[in-house]
């Protein structure tokens, strides 16, 4: 069986290659949007017009699922993917519900970009799961680029994620995939005093709820 996996960027290998070690028997097709990378300084309107191509390719070649390994397309458009095409699309978005009930300090940090903390469904998931705890949202917006272009600079990464220590949060969130290739960096800075959320084992179950019923 052949699923898609879809980013706009190197974050979608991260989540394609937790589903290969986790399903192998599924053929997995990645697809990237190399050309306009990253969207998370962008309109819904103009990644709209970048994404449809991509999922309608993925459909051609036969893929019965296609997971949205991209924070900003889900949390903005995927109701209208949903309405636009039949085959099961698996979302991602900022793990709000489960920092919530690990954090002990009250203080949790969303690391995303400027177009997912501005989503009606970010502000949802505050609402809805966040209430009356106070939710760090660090300057993470260069960072996709930087990952992307392989030009780390460990200063900066050091910089954010000390300051939401030191603001006390206990639960550090990353809420874009191109983030999990600097996740071990992050774990060590917050060893000890806060935990690192990461979706990729929950879009694994997810997938296989979703293969159980097809």
């Amino acid at each position: 069986m052949k699923i898609g996996v879809f980013d706009s960027g190197v974050g979608g290998l991260s989540v394609a290659d937790a589903i290969r070690r986790a399903l192998p028997e599924l053929e997995v097709l990645l697809r990237e949007d190399k050309q306009h990378v990253p969207y998370g300084t962008r309109p819904p309107a103009e990644i709209l017009g970048f994404v449809i191509p991509i999922f309608e390719e993925l459909i051609k070649e036969d893929c019965q699922v296609i997971v949205v390994a991209c924070n900003t397309v889900s949390t903005t458009l995927i109701t209208e993917l949903r309405q636009r095409f039949a085959v099961p699309l698996i979302a991602i978005e900022p793990m709000v519900k489960p920092a919530a009930a690990l954090t002990k300090s009250r203080v949790i940090a969303v690391c995303a970009t400027p177009t997912t903390l501005a989503s009606d469904r970010y502000k949802w998931l505050k609402q809805e799961y966040a209430a009356g705890l106070t939710v760090l949202e660090p300057d993470c917006g260069d960072w996709p680029l930087m990952i992307e272009s392989d030009q780390i600079d460990r200063r900066k990464i050091n910089k954010r994620i000390n300051q939401v220590l030191a603001a006390g949060a206990d639960v550090i969130v990353l809420a874009c995939t191109h983030y999990h290739w600097i996740e071990a960096e992050i774990t060590n800075l917050a060893a000890g005093n806060a935990t690192v959320l990461q979706p990729e084992q929950a879009i694994i179950k997810q997938l296989k709820r979703v293969l159980a019923q097809l």
